[in-house]
């Protein structure tokens, strides 16, 4: 059975992540508050950032941004997006 969680993002029941994304605190409330869905929409939306703005993951403040911008991007809140990006038409 599929655990589901009342997700932040999309405010509706969806399946869960299989275990936290991150270690402490933060890894656990993603883990009971995100789906899975919008994490993987997240781990897509965050290669974007990165490889659009050049971010060095090695850069603390680079770091700090991409941190600032995953917590906005899974409650919903305005995100920064990837400047010139054109979503594929279908």
């Amino acid at each position: 059975m599929t655990r589901t969680v009342m997700c932040r993002k999309h405010k509706q029941e969806l399946p869960g992540l299989d275990r936290a994304p991150y270690p402490g605190a933060k890894g656990e409330d993603i883990f009971q508050n995100v789906s899975k869905q919008a994490w993987d929409e997240w781990q897509k939306h965050q290669t974007l950032l990165i490889n659009e703005r050049r971010l060095n993951m090695m850069n603390a403040e680079d770091r700090k941004f991409l941190q600032a911008e995953m917590d906005k991007f899974l409650s919903g809140e305005d995100y920064a997006q990837a400047e010139g990006y054109v979503p594929p038409s279908e």
